[in-house]
């Protein structure tokens, strides 16, 4: 499968919020609120953007998996 160019913007922003969680959680250090800061329209951005990819990558599991491409049948 190839992925098309917004397929790797929402995985890119995906990686990015899994990293900001896993520094949060190990660190408590939120690195887009500490680059944005803390509750600004630009951080909020950030964050609904990542929802967004994650729901976007959601929704391509779903139709990979209905098609077999995810459990090896075809």
């Amino acid at each position: 499968m190839k992925l098309n160019i917004l397929d790797w913007i929402a995985l890119i922003l995906v990686i990015i919020g899994g990293l900001n969680w896993g520094l949060v959680g190990i660190l408590s250090f939120d690195l887009v609120a500490s680059i944005f800061g803390v509750g600004s329209l630009l951080s909020t951005i950030v964050y609904i953007l990542v929802g967004l990819a994650a729901l976007y990558l959601l929704i391509i599991a779903a139709k990979l998996q209905k098609k077999g491409v995810m459990t090896g049948q075809m």
